[in-house]
């Protein structure tokens, strides 16, 4: 079986999963549509694609595409996920599922309707780390978990102010004052992708932006945000909570690792730092640095890249792991470019295998709901200095 793809939005990062959807034997065609139609014909002529279409309604309109690739503005999502799927498209979403919980609760119900699958594109799904601690899980080495961490540690010099500029034009300063706990996934999509639990409460800290030069300035912003770096502590169902960071200004190599993890449990602990990771329990320290460290990609491959930062071109292109388990992905894949420590190839095989045979994608959007909520409750709590909120729950995916 096969189906056809259009990729809606050609921007940076749209490019990585348009060449591996070509690349898959489970879709026949790609195509891509931008609101700067060059993008779309560059990103055509690129990568050999089917072709383009002048907009998006013109792709939905389409009987030749049956699934949509949505890589816009990260804020646009949640609206062109409900549209494509009530024309009867399969959608994969870049993160982050919507911004609001209306949003996400508009896509569980079209999915539910509709019976389409809906993916959420969350790298830290399979980051390294996750990927170790969801095999100790699976082997019952941590005992019970009860706590956990995760941070997303970005700094905006290191790239998004590139990245920005790209994408948002002459307003750009406007939208790259989004709120960092809109944009949760990278940190709570890793800590719950190997505990499955999910959050169900929130207080969180918002540190006000001071550098003054327009972005995260509440009277420039799009999002009246002027919190660049935030803290939030979430409790879980069962007992436990965790603890997430979100920063946009922090002296930190996000270049090295922009995503790290902890887990702690009761006979079990795993931790990530920046350049190293270790495994704990009472008998004393093991070094698996070596099992998660990805691939760095070559000169080559790099050189694809050179309208993006340089400081982003090691995020798009790290490759496998020790940890990971190639032997999954399709044969065409092997040598292909992958990205976000080796999570590209995995992303692209889950949405095809779920659309081609009819089942959930691990990131479906019962759990992509939990990676993307306790975020937008996390801000709004910020917003009410550090009230502590209830988390609504959409509950687990259908079996």
């Amino acid at each position: 079986m096969s189906f056809s793809i259009a990729m809606i939005g050609a921007g940076q990062f749209a490019g990585s999963f348009a060449h591996l959807f070509q690349l898959h034997p489970g879709v026949s065609a790609v195509y891509a549509t931008d609101v700067i139609p060059e993008r779309a014909t560059e990103l055509v002529e690129k990568y050999g694609l089917a072709g383009t279409f002048a907009s998006f309604d013109d792709a939905l309109a389409s009987s030749d595409v049956d699934a949509v690739a949505i890589f816009t503005q990260r804020w646009s999502h949640g609206p062109l996920v409900v549209k494509a799927l009530e024309a009867g498209k399969h959608v994969y979403s870049a993160v982050p599922m919507a911004i609001s919980a209306e949003e996400i609760s508009r896509i569980i119900d079209a999915v539910r309707r509709t019976g389409l699958t809906y993916m959420m594109g969350e790298t830290s799904h399979y980051n390294p780390a996750v990927v170790y601690a969801r095999d100790m899980l699976a082997k019952n080495e941590f005992g019970r978990i009860f706590y956990a961490e995760g941070d997303y540690v970005h700094d905006m010099d290191l790239g998004f102010y590139d990245a920005y500029k790209f994408s948002g034009g002459e307003n750009w300063k406007a939208t790259a004052s989004y709120p960092p706990m809109l944009y949760p996934t990278h940190s709570i999509g890793g800590i719950l992708g190997a505990w499955q639990t999910h959050a169900t409460s929130v207080s969180a800290i918002g540190v006000s932006d001071d550098r003054g030069d327009g972005v995260f300035d509440r009277e420039v912003s799009m999002f009246d945000n002027d919190f660049s770096n935030m803290t939030g502590l979430f409790e879980v169902a069962g007992g436990g909570s965790f603890r997430v960071n979100e920063f946009r200004r922090v002296g930190f190599p996000s270049f090295i690792r922009e995503s790290r993890f902890r887990w702690f449990g009761t006979e079990a602990t795993f931790e990530e730092m920046t350049t190293t990771a270790y495994r704990q329990d009472r008998e004393g320290v093991t070094d698996v640095s070596e099992e998660i460290e990805p691939r760095k990609a070559s000169e080559e491959e790099l050189a694809k890249l050179a309208d993006v930062s340089p400081t982003l071109r090691d995020a798009f292109l790290s490759g496998l792991a020790p940890v990971h388990d190639p032997s999954r992905l399709p044969a065409e894949f092997a040598g292909a470019p992958n990205g976000h420590e080796g999570s590209h190839h995995f992303l692209c095989d889950d949405f095809v295998t779920a659309v081609n045979t009819g089942t959930l994608p691990p990131v479906n959007a019962w759990q992509a709901a939990r990676y993307t909520l306790p975020g937008i409750y996390a801000l709004e709590s910020a917003r009410r200095g550090g009230e502590r909120l209830t988390i609504d729950d959409f509950g687990d995916a259908p079996a």
